[in-house]
């Protein structure tokens, strides 16, 4: 199983966008993920459809879109129409779950759910099969540059389990506090798509942190 590093743009400077994502693209970046904050569902406000339209045009990766908001089913027509690739949503604000994922499909994204860390992975159970995105939160959602949660590569490994045990082929992603120190633990668990923002951005040269990330990424337990 190969990984995926998928940068965050939270951490990018807007000022130079462009600059950023040709970057990341450089460095081997296999998706661009974005994260949509609305103050509400988590205590801060981030991108709208502008920005994913806006990195669409300078871009052709997959463009990996993080729904940290109510009423999610509010946003997915105008993402999918500005260039989202996947839509991924938090159970926690999704009661309607799998008439949700039916429709990020129906407008041709990839469906995936995202997992508080106080969520039990069993909440997705029923819709393990049909997901192309697991998300597990190793942080606390709305912030960057947050410490990783030590207990998440066990919870990773049960989330991998899942996903076996329902046949799902769904990608298994991890964000929050990922860097060089903890990459290997969520990799060796299962995980195999890491969001980066802090770790790749702060560096003093992106495009090899995202190989020095990949390159830990070596052997299963």
């Amino acid at each position: 199983m190969s990984c995926r590093i998928a940068p965050s743009i939270l951490s990018a400077d807007f000022g130079h966008l462009a600059d950023d994502v040709a970057r990341l693209e450089a460095g081997g970046a296999d998706w661009i993920h974005v994260d949509v904050m609305d103050g509400r569902f988590v205590p801060n406000l981030s991108f709208g459809a502008i920005v994913i339209e806006t990195v669409r045009k300078l871009t052709k990766l997959p463009l990996d879109v993080h729904l940290m908001v109510v009423e999610p089913e509010g946003y997915f027509d105008s993402f999918a129409k500005a260039g989202a690739n996947n839509l991924t949503i938090h159970a926690e604000v999704a009661p309607h779950l799998h008439r949700q994922l039916a429709r990020i499909r129906e407008l041709g994204c990839g469906a995936g759910v995202a997992l508080n860390p106080s969520t039990p992975v069993e909440t997705v159970r029923e819709v393990a099969a049909e997901l192309d995105v697991l998300l597990i939160m190793t942080v606390n959602p709305g912030f960057g540059g947050q410490s990783f949660i030590a207990t998440s590569p066990d919870k990773v490994r049960r989330a991998r389990a899942l996903l076996t045990e329902t046949k799902s082929r769904a990608a298994l992603e991890v964000d929050g506090g990922i860097n060089r120190e903890t990459i290997a633990q969520v990799w060796r668990a299962g995980a195999d798509t890491f969001v980066a923002g802090n770790a790749v951005f702060a560096a003093a040269d992106p495009r090899a942190e995202i190989g020095a990330l990949r390159a830990l990424c070596t052997e299963r337990a």
